[in-house]
């Protein structure tokens, strides 16, 4: 046991080659044993032991051969493991791995046991980290085949090569960058698709077309009722833009359009004078006049329909315009002359007017440039009435207390006035109102000649009341009044002198004159007033034959009106007689004066 132990305890090498002596040993004794009874001759016995030992030689050969390549492949698996533990801590970028020590120690196994597990790590995280990569990369490739317009065609199912040697973090970051700008730049362009299809279901709602159509002809895909992931490439984009841009054309196409019906859809109105509830039928259409195309928003406002009626509608009145023509210049005539007429100023001439008339059957005249003129005469005639329109009230004023003068005078002329008859009371009532008005006749002439001359010099042109100068009327009238003041003035120093003379014969013959028993009959006082009015009548008709001031002169206005018409100074005084009338008539009631100036 104590030999057997101690051979235990002995080295492996020592212990082979003793045993390998004392086998071979014995086993060479056996043989020489067996060779000695057998009686093999020594030659035989050489070779043989010759050949064993070669046999020997061979198997410890092949054995120190096999231990030799178990060593170098041993050399070989540490030499790889470390050159791909190095190829692992280069690609994924880390200089090295926590807990494995720098330099390794021992037999290679055990070198090789040490190694293994770090390289099992490095490993599973090379194959966490291409994970990574080929995520991004299909994510990569998706989007821009979506933005490159080829998503129809990309196959999410193919491999993605990811390249291992560079597997690092700085890497893995780049891709995460690049897959982030893909990101924003794939937001951004869809939102501008979908603010092109708003612009498009805008404007084509404005304009009354099918925008799922329009939509649909730009790509399949950017309609929602598709299912398909929307085309944002360039070519979608620059389609989508041409679209939007041709639409935007054809909105502008159509507002200029129907601005130009409107336009003309408002003359004819104005030339027709349409009623209201007419022009409201097209009022959609007008009311594009005072907005800009941008601000036209309405969804059906521009369609094909509304142009295609507001151009019949158009054609309509244009076939109407010439019958109505005739009848438009002559309602607008009847204007002219009405407004002329109330403000006692100048008719055009009928001459004139049937030129016109003349012009218009004819169609050689421009209706619009027409009634555009009459409309601008009626324009200078309206506000020339108005600005005589304090003057003509005055006017009014002075022509009714003249009438209240006139039957004061034939009042102041009855002797019978104090009789006692029926009315005589009313009329005493009267004669002291007419006083009244008759005192305040110089100061209203004083104000209206004031006025007038005052509008003369601001409008640099004569005031005509019926084609006769106002001033002189008026100045003729207070010189007539101041002759017949002064023919007072001797009807009652005459008076006075007779008054003496009756009162000296009475002294002389102590004698009674008659009285005289004429007497006037209340419906003579009465009708004084009445027999006063001829002179206000004759004036009113004196002043509706001569026409008034001519409110045209101070302008050109159009050619053919201006034909042959005179100019103002030669027809301002074509009815002379009315001064020569008034004057006469005021020596007619001077005349016949007789007694005293109050009742």
């Amino acid at each position: 046991m104590d030999n057997q132990k101690g051979s235990f305890q002995m080295p492996v090498r020592m212990r082979s080659s003793a045993l390998l002596e004392t086998s071979c040993g014995y086993l060479l004794q056996e043989l020489q044993m067996i060779w000695d009874e057998v009686g093999e001759d020594k030659f035989e016995r050489e070779k043989v032991l010759l050949d064993s030992e070669q046999e020997c030689l061979e198997v410890y050969r092949r054995k120190v051969d096999s231990a030799n390549v178990s060593r170098a492949r041993l050399h070989q698996e540490l030499a790889e493991a470390e050159a791909e533990f190095t190829h692992l801590l280069l690609s994924l970028g880390e200089r090295s791995l926590p807990g494995r020590p720098e330099k390794m120690r021992g037999t290679l196994k055990e070198q090789l046991d040490s190694i293994t597990p770090a390289l099992r790590e490095m490993r599973l995280r090379k194959e966490e980290r291409v994970n990574q990569f080929r995520a991004l990369h299909e994510q990569i490739q998706k989007i821009s085949a979506e933005i490159s317009g080829q998503s129809e065609n990309h196959d999410s199912s193919s491999i993605v090569m990811v390249n291992e040697n560079d597997l690092s973090l700085k890497k893995l970051e780049e891709y995460q960058v690049e897959l982030q700008r893909l990101h924003n730049e794939k937001n951004e362009r869809l939102q501008r698709v979908e603010k092109y299809t708003d612009k498009v279901h805008n404007l084509s709602a404005i304009l009354g077309m099918d925008s799922s159509m329009i939509i649909t002809k730009v790509h399949p895909s950017l309609n929602e009722l598709s299912g398909m992931s929307k085309n944002i490439s360039d070519s979608i984009l620059a389609k989508l833009n041409s679209t939007v841009k041709s639409l935007e054309e054809e909105k502008q196409k159509r507002f200029e359009k129907l601005c130009q019906l409107g336009r003309a859809l408002t003359n004819l109105w104005n030339l027709m004078d349409t009623p209201f509830d007419d022009r409201h039928l097209f009022s959609h259409v007008t009311d594009l006049l005072s907005v800009s195309s941008e601000e036209v928003s309405d969804p059906g406002s521009l369609t094909s329909i509304i142009i295609q009626q507001a151009e019949a509608e158009v054609k309509r009145l244009d076939q109407l315009k010439a019958s109505k023509m005739k009848e438009l210049f002559l309602k607008k005539q009847n204007e002219l002359e009405e407004i002329c007429n109330k403000t006692h100023m100048e008719i055009p001439s009928q001459s004139d007017m049937d030129n016109i008339i003349n012009l218009i059957n004819s169609g050689e005249i421009d209706h619009a440039d027409l009634l555009m003129s009459l409309d601008e005469q009626i324009s200078r005639a309206k506000e020339e009435a108005f600005s005589r329109k304090v003057i003509m009230e005055k006017v009014e004023k002075w022509i009714l207390a003249r009438d209240e003068e006139l039957w004061l005078e034939e009042y102041n002329t009855d002797e019978n006035r104090y009789s006692v008859s029926r009315g005589a009371h009313k009329n005493l009532r009267r004669a002291e109102r007419a006083r009244i008005t008759a005192n305040k006749i110089p100061a209203l002439l004083d104000l209206l000649i004031a006025k007038t001359k005052s509008w003369e010099e601001e409008r640099k042109k004569v005031f005509l009341y019926d084609e006769v100068p106002l001033l002189a009327m008026l100045e003729e009238y207070n010189m007539l009044r101041q002759e017949k003041e002064e023919e007072k003035q001797r009807q009652r120093e005459k008076k006075k002198v007779q008054s003496q003379v009756v009162v000296e014969q009475e002294n002389l013959f102590v004698s009674r004159p008659g009285t005289s028993s004429r007497r006037l009959s209340n419906r003579s006082l009465n009708g004084g007033f009445n027999n006063a009015m001829p002179l206000n009548r004759r004036l009113s008709l004196g002043i509706q034959h001569l026409g008034s001031n001519n409110i045209n002169s101070a302008t050109q206005g159009i050619s053919f009106i201006k034909e042959g018409r005179k100019a103002p100074g030669e027809r301002m005084f074509v009815r002379p007689s009315l001064a020569a009338y008034l004057r006469d008539e005021t020596a007619s009631v001077v005349s016949t004066f007789s007694g005293p100036i109050s009742p």
